[in-house]
């Protein structure tokens, strides 16, 4: 029985071995084996030529203004017209027919280039635009023309009636333009700063102060 019991005890085998690792070995070899990356071969890596193509559109050097993003090419700048123009009256006419009532629109069309030409003109239509149009041409039929000098200002005192509307105009010294209703639009497109414009007769018919403008004036326009 002794002997069975030592023969059972030199069979064991131990359950725990001491392990050595040399953690700082390791270290430092993972440290001398590992690559090292320079800042040449990011930049290698980088532009290497792999980017995507750059989209270059259709209009690029057409019209296309500096800084301008690629798409629609940039509009021509519009002309500027030979006549400022400026309405000052715009009614509604009705005409009674055998098949009812028929309505149209009727403007009063003033046209000046601001240097000593302007024009009245009037238009009907049944549309707005055209009848502008009817009035701009008639305004340029009947334009009439007059020297301005340096101070801006008619030559002596003019004065006109047409109808009820009477108007009287004198130039004045340095005092800028005075006056009301259709007359100062007319003075203004024409040119004329130092004048000044009354009317004494009791209408209100921006219509007649027009025409009766207009007549003044031509006592002072020029022939040709």
């Amino acid at each position: 029985m002794q002997e069975t019991e030592q023969t059972t005890t030199n069979l064991e085998i131990p359950t725990e071995v001491p392990v050595e690792v040399k953690t700082e070995e390791m270290k430092t070899e993972v440290l001398e084996t590992a690559p090292v990356i320079t800042s040449e071969a990011v930049v290698s890596e980088k532009f290497s030529g792999n980017e995507p193509e750059k989209r270059v559109s259709r209009y690029a050097g057409k019209n296309q203004r500096p800084g301008q993003r690629g798409g629609r090419p940039a509009r021509p700048p519009k002309e500027k017209p030979e006549f400022d123009t400026k309405a000052i009256d715009v009614r509604r006419v009705t005409r009674v027919v055998s098949g009812g009532r028929r309505f149209s629109l009727h403007v009063t069309m003033i046209a000046g280039d601001r240097n000593g030409r302007v024009g009245l003109g009037t238009g009907k239509a049944m549309d707005t635009q055209a009848a502008m149009d009817k009035a701009l041409k008639s305004a340029r039929k009947n334009m009439i023309k007059f020297n301005i000098d340096d101070k801006k200002t008619i030559k002596h005192e003019v004065s006109a009636k047409y109808d009820s509307s009477e108007i009287w105009i004198s130039p004045n010294k340095g005092k800028g333009l005075i006056a009301g209703s259709s007359a100062r639009v007319i003075l203004n497109l024409a040119g004329l700063q130092n004048v000044t414009a009354k009317f004494n007769g009791g209408t209100k018919n921006k219509l007649n102060n027009a025409r009766a403008t207009m007549k003044a004036l031509k006592e002072v326009a020029s022939k040709a």
